[in-house]
């Protein structure tokens, strides 16, 4: 069902839960414009506050100028172009923002990618990978379980990550940087950087004009420039300071930065799309798992890649009767299916395959 509300155009929009995936997207009329499962969808509204709960998958179109408290989301969420405040407290799917002015989230159980912010981003934890660009506001990350890639950032840093951290800085004067990472960090700034950096580390290795690496050396403080922006780097592996153009494209060859997919030309797209195949994976194994229990069957087998099925080769002999799909089987394939990784046509197909059905 569609849904509209007339609020404004700076409401207060307060989406208490969602069951399932939420989309938010601002646009320049004054309407709310909510869709929903009809019997899912809750809506109460005073003046220009307006409370939303759904049981299931949400979409709502907002005013650009709304301030927006979700509350939380059982999967993942994307919201784009609300220029209000927005804070998320929980989401335990993945979390995408685009085009936004302050930010707060308190909880993402899996990957956070934010680009295009005007105000200033506090994340207290994400569960996952971490991909951020384009923002004029101060960042503050207190925990991110895994990987970080962060470039064009014009405010204060202070980041705490599990393991690699992949940054592009033009350090402005008076500003400060501070990072820790359990594992490597890779840092690229430009030859003309003026900057202080404390460096902490494993091994410390600097590519710059000028500077002298030191053997064996665990900490080390430098002064590029006139020195007036001030970094802080820590990391459990190692550290390298770049100001070479391509060093991104070498990240390979430095520390574990081959599972980061690091592209010099746009450090959050990469994460971004790294991600995307991540979850492509997860879904190939799942199919995989199933497949070679078919084949052990003497099931018709199916291309995963192209998500095709084929038939029996010709001239072989029929199999024998197999035995019954299990319930972990059944399981997987109905998770798979709630997860919207396959479709229910795909998971229809899946069933009767396991079950012996033609």
């Amino acid at each position: 069902m569609s849904k509209t509300i007339s609020a404004g155009r700076t409401p207060t929009i307060k989406i208490e839960s969602v069951g399932g995936d939420l989309s938010l997207v601002g646009w320049e009329g004054e309407d709310i414009l909510l869709k929903a499962d009809n019997e899912s969808l809750s809506v109460t509204q005073d003046g220009d506050q307006v409370s939303v709960s759904c049981a299931d998958d949400l979409s709502l179109r907002a005013p650009k100028g709304a301030n927006v408290l979700i509350e939380r989301v059982e999967g993942g969420a994307s919201i784009r172009g609300v220029l209000g405040n927005i804070e998320l407290k929980e989401a335990l799917g993945d979390l995408s923002i685009r085009d936004a002015a302050n930010v707060t989230v308190g909880s993402v159980g899996a990957d956070f990618s934010l680009r295009g912010a005007k105000g200033n981003l506090f994340v207290r934890q994400a569960g996952a990978e971490v991909a951020i660009r384009d923002v004029d506001g101060d960042i503050r990350l207190d925990s991110v379980a895994e990987d970080l890639a962060l470039r064009d950032a014009r405010g204060n840093i202070s980041a705490n990550v599990g393991e690699d951290v992949a940054l592009y800085l033009k350090p402005q004067a008076g500003n400060s940087y501070s990072i820790h990472a359990g594992d490597d960090i890779l840092l690229v700034m430009p030859p003309k950087t003026g900057a202080t950096l404390a460096l902490s580390a494993d091994l410390i290795a600097v590519e710059w004009d000028g500077v002298e690496n030191e053997d064996d050396s665990a900490s080390r403080v430098l002064t590029l420039g006139d020195g007036a922006a001030q970094i802080a780097l820590s990391a459990g592996g190692d550290i390298r300071v770049s100001n070479r153009a391509d060093a991104g494209e070498s990240a390979a060859d430095f520390g574990n930065f081959a599972g980061m997919s690091m592209d010099w030309s746009g450090l959050g797209e990469a994460i971004s799309r790294q991600v995307s195949e991540r979850i492509n994976e997860k879904i190939q194994q799942k199919m995989g798992q199933i497949e070679e229990k078919m084949r052990g069957r003497g099931k018709t087998r199916f291309a995963s890649n192209s998500w095709s099925w084929s038939g029996a080769s010709k001239g072989v002999p029929a199999s024998p009767p197999n035995p019954k799909a299990t319930d972990e089987e059944r399981l997987m394939i109905l998770q798979m299916l709630q997860d919207k990784k396959i479709s229910a046509e795909d998971a229809e197909k899946l069933l009767a395959a396991l079950e012996g059905d033609s």
